[in-house]
């Protein structure tokens, strides 16, 4: 094998372990895993995966998810990687009195202050995309977002 094709081979793996954006294939693998684990606990998910500009990549609903929960899923999503924070971290910041109290009003009305939200990140710590789970009760989805991120940062998706 010559110096070029071990440095693609290189490159190749280098970039599924630390990619720069979500790729369609890598919000597939995550979204597996969290309908798994929702499976798992009997809630009926719509997961929702953003890049980094925000925009969904994948938005899967489980058979008989709320309709509701699609726009939530991915409103969770953007406001992840919109503000760089999960939406469980956001709730409190969010709350009358809260630095952050009335976001909720802006970006079109897209930012969701309540758990199910989680930015994903790479090895170097940047943001590449987003996470958003509805479906469940708050904490249910709060707990399938956290469970994605970690498969995500972990490379539990491989």
């Amino acid at each position: 094998m010559n110096e070029q094709a071990i440095q693609s081979i290189v490159e190749t793996v280098v970039s599924k372990i630390s990619p720069k954006d979500i790729t369609l294939d890598l919000a597939q693998s995550v979204a597996q895993k969290v309908r798994e684990k929702a499976e798992k606990m009997g809630v009926k998910a719509v997961v929702a995966i953003s890049n980094r500009a925000a925009c969904p990549v994948l938005v899967e609903s489980m058979d008989d998810a709320y309709i509701a929960s699609y726009d939530i899923a991915v409103q969770k999503a953007f406001t992840v990687v919109s503000l760089k924070m999960s939406t469980a971290t956001l709730k409190p910041l969010a709350q009358p009195g809260g630095s952050l109290y009335g976001i909720q009003f802006t970006n079109g009305g897209k930012i969701v202050i309540f758990g199910g939200g989680e930015p994903l990140k790479n090895r170097e710590g940047q943001i590449v995309g987003g996470i958003g789970v509805s479906g469940g009760t708050e904490a249910q989805d709060t707990a399938l977002a956290a469970y994605g991120k970690e498969i995500f940062e972990k490379g539990q998706y491989l």
